[in-house]
């Protein structure tokens, strides 16, 4: 709960004049936490280290002026904001919204809390949101979304995402993910487009049936059997798919892909960094799509 000393007060001077208000605004007052035993430091040091208690709470932190803006824009609910007054510039009332605690942190406790020290003395414990294929809702007729299976690293992950970004994908499907989709890593390598991308998570069965079922496209990022990417018609609502580096795509992709594509490669190695084969893959497809340059 917010405490105020008094947040608005408003005196009509009738017996002066009518037309003559006198308006007293004062700053908000927020409770303060100097210790690192404090429970809501414990508890967010919690949800920053195990992966078992963002599941089991519902909850994940984030860090970050941006990343919290993208956040309340894509419509994660905050439920606890802590600020460090001698860090954070501005009027911390104007960023947050809804009804989220503001508690106002000492420098030693933010410096325990925060990971990056360029996240503007401003920290969040988030609720999660729904990432089920049910979730998901496309306006357009002719939908393009990124498929990747098995990812795992969240450094790629957090590429994958900002590529999603860059493009405006209608959303991002994680198959079979091998890691917390709220990993603070994860958070920090998307740097914010984990809230502006609409995602969801499933396995690789589900998926398929749900693209079928939606009459997408499918094409895989196979080496076996493929042909160029550049061959492929990409107008309708199609899905691109990728594995990982070590592994590709497992079989179900295969059999069930309209098309396996390759990007041809002039050097000695067959493979590249999926982010960057995703990137590939997503431009030719907006390409022809008439990408607004």
């Amino acid at each position: 709960m917010h405490l105020f000393s008094l947040s608005l007060v408003e005196i009509s001077l009738s017996q002066i004049s009518s037309k003559i208000k006198l308006v007293i605004y004062l700053c908000p007052m927020y409770k303060q936490i100097s210790s690192t035993h404090n429970k809501i430091v414990k508890q967010y040091l919690q949800l920053s280290e195990k992966s078992r208690e963002r599941k089991k709470q519902g909850l994940f932190v984030i860090e970050g002026k941006r990343e919290i803006s993208l956040a309340i824009r894509g419509g994660i609910g905050l439920e606890t904001v802590l600020f460090s007054a001698e860090i954070f510039e501005g009027d911390i009332s104007a960023l947050i919204l809804g009804n989220a605690e503001v508690l106002e942190i000492s420098t030693e406790v933010y410096q325990k809390l925060a990971y990056r020290t360029g996240t503007e003395g401003i920290l969040a414990i988030a609720k999660s949101a729904d990432h089920s294929l049910n979730s998901l809702k496309f306006e357009k007729n002719d939908p393009l979304v990124l498929i990747a299976e098995a990812p795992e690293k969240p450094g790629n992950i957090g590429a994958l995402l900002r590529t999603a970004d860059a493009a405006n994908l209608d959303a991002v499907i994680l198959a079979n993910p091998r890691t917390d989709l709220y990993n603070p890593n994860i958070v920090r390598s998307s740097v914010g487009t984990l809230f502006t991308n609409q995602l969801a998570t499933a396995s690789t069965e589900d998926i398929i049936a749900y693209l079928k079922e939606n009459n997408f496209a499918i094409y895989s990022a196979i080496l076996q059997e493929a042909q160029s990417y550049l061959e492929v018609d990409y107008s309708g609502p199609c899905a691109l798919v990728v594995g990982t580096e070590a592994d590709g795509l497992s079989a179900p992709w295969r059999g069930q892909s309209n098309a396996n594509v390759i990007i041809p490669m002039e050097g000695e190695i067959d493979s590249m960094n999926v982010s960057v084969a995703a990137g590939i893959l997503i431009f030719e497809a907006k390409r022809q799509r008439n990408l607004p340059l």
